[in-house]
């Protein structure tokens, strides 16, 4: 008889479980119904970043082509987009923390990856140097790694690790901030300066004492991808990858790019030869 009772217990807990389990799998709410209940897409920007950010002190509006990027994003899952204003390195962190659902634009360095889940690429932006030096324009990153060359570059940054695994042997000069390394060149203090493709058409543009940009070889490709948090579900990171992928063969990324150029008065074939935004 109590083995009876025992069999019948079991019996009731497990359909008491399987009656619960439904109501708790529908508690659950998967990333995109999150961000459609909270009706915003929530994005990291950084002020003064062009062509990617900027932010227009008298309206407070956003522009640049990561911000149409966020926007078509944001259409597609039915939401509106909501800036939050971050640095390049707080924008990892703002992911990783959940004060946004992802962040555009980022170097998919391998450390990185560490705290947040990056999609496909959605371009690829090669690293350049940035020099007043017409005898740069033949440089190899070989002929660069030489005690002799003299570059700048803002620590921590993208550049600033390729620059430690491409050029140990050169003289580097490395500056808490890139206004500081644009600032050495400018100044001849250092010949080049070593940077992303976009950020440098815009810098030379602004500043052309600096000179020109210039693509060393072998050309070093750095896909451009969107963090992720982990915590997001499977369906979320999928969506993300689908779209980056989708954008970037049909070339909708490369015209938000350039378009996110023209006020600096630069199209497509002003950026340097032997770069190539599909990678």
């Amino acid at each position: 008889m109590k083995f009876f009772k025992a069999i019948v217990a079991a019996s009731l807990l497990a359909l008491a479980g399987a009656a619960v389990a439904p109501a708790a799998a529908q508690d659950t709410k998967s990333t995109i119904d999150q961000i459609k209940e909270r009706g915003v897409l929530r994005v990291p920007a950084i002020v003064n970043e062009d062509p990617y950010f900027n932010k227009d002190p008298r309206t407070g509006e956003w522009h640049g082509f990561v911000i149409d990027m966020a926007n078509d994003i944001a259409t597609t899952i039915g939401v509106k987009l909501e800036v939050v204003e971050s640095s390049w390195a707080n924008s990892i962190l703002d992911v990783q923390s959940g004060k946004a659902d992802i962040a555009l634009a980022l170097t998919a360095l391998p450390a990185r990856a560490l705290a947040i889940s990056f999609s496909d690429p959605t371009y690829y932006n090669s690293f350049v140097i940035v020099s007043p030096k017409a005898e740069y324009a033949k440089a190899t990153w070989a002929s660069l790694n030489d005690p002799g060359v003299t570059v700048a570059v803002d620590l921590g940054s993208a550049q600033d690790l390729i620059t430690q695994q491409y050029l140990p042997k050169a003289n580097v000069l490395r500056f808490k901030t890139r206004d500081e390394a644009i600032l050495a060149v400018a100044s001849g203090k250092a010949d080049a300066l070593i940077n992303t493709v976009l950020n440098s058409v815009v810098m030379v543009k602004r500043n052309p004492q600096l000179g020109l940009v210039y693509v060393p070889q072998p050309v070093l490709s750095s896909p451009s991808v969107i963090g992720i948090n982990y915590s997001s579900d499977e369906q979320f990171k999928s969506f993300i990858s689908a779209w980056a992928n989708y954008n970037r063969r049909v070339g909708n990324n490369q015209t938000w790019i350039v378009k996110g150029l023209a006020p600096f008065d630069i199209a497509i074939d002003d950026l340097p030869e032997g770069f190539d935004l599909g990678g």
